[in-house]
């Protein structure tokens, strides 16, 4: 936990960016009945029933201090979707830093082996030389900022019924540029110094007397 914190409280370096990476399912729901005209001031109104299609998954990538995500709609969850999330990172993201911290939980598919399952041994390692790999503990995936701006995008998009892949990635990309556009950064008020006192039940003890014997 002290751990991603305190890159939490670093300050800003362009060249050494920040960056949380989490995901996120999206089950795709088509209407089978257009919804009614909303007028203003009333709540949208749709019928109960809708069609399954599936479900796709979102690729979530936050640098907060800068302002800027970037979200990768795929088919699946696997090693290999996962894999190529990162190269993006050091190949199209982050072309020029020297390296990148990326914050993550403890998914199954959050490894370095997942990159090597997906590329030659000469390329997977040229990517893992700019990545850093830093783990929320378990049961605290609360200390990922990319859960924050996954719950900005389920408010402003993923709420909604999208019945197709590709109107999913329309408007996600949408919702995206409108706010790297703005620069939304999220403010981590949550220290070090604040774990130690707030969540002190979590720390070890010790017997003062024990330790000054």
């Amino acid at each position: 936990m002290e751990e991603v914190l305190e890159l939490y409280e670093m300050e800003y370096n362009p060249k050494q960016p920040k960056v949380c990476f989490d995901e996120k399912s999206k089950q795709l729901l088509e209407q089978t009945h257009e919804p009614l005209p909303v007028q203003s001031g009333q709540v949208a109104r749709e019928d109960h029933e809708y069609k399954r299609n599936g479900t796709v998954n979102l690729f979530v990538m936050v640098e907060p201090k800068a302002g800027y995500r970037h979200i990768i709609v795929t088919d699946q969850r696997t090693d290999q979707d996962y894999a190529r999330c990162i190269k993006w990172l050091v190949d199209e993201g982050y072309p020029d830093a020297e390296y990148i911290d990326v914050i993550q939980d403890n998914l199954n598919t959050h490894k370095a082996a997942s990159l090597y399952e997906t590329f030659e041994p000469a390329e997977a390692r040229r990517i893992l030389r700019k990545v850093h790999f830093h783990f929320t503990p378990k049961h605290a995936s609360w200390l990922n900022m990319a859960e924050i701006e996954i719950g900005v995008f389920e408010q402003q998009c993923l709420k909604a019924r999208i019945g197709d892949k590709a109107t999913l990635i329309k408007q996600v990309q949408a919702l995206e540029t409108e706010r790297n556009r703005k620069e939304a950064r999220i403010k981590w008020q949550f220290t070090n110094v604040m774990a130690r006192a707030k969540l002190h039940r979590l720390y070890p003890t010790f017997d003062t007397l024990s330790i000054l014997v």
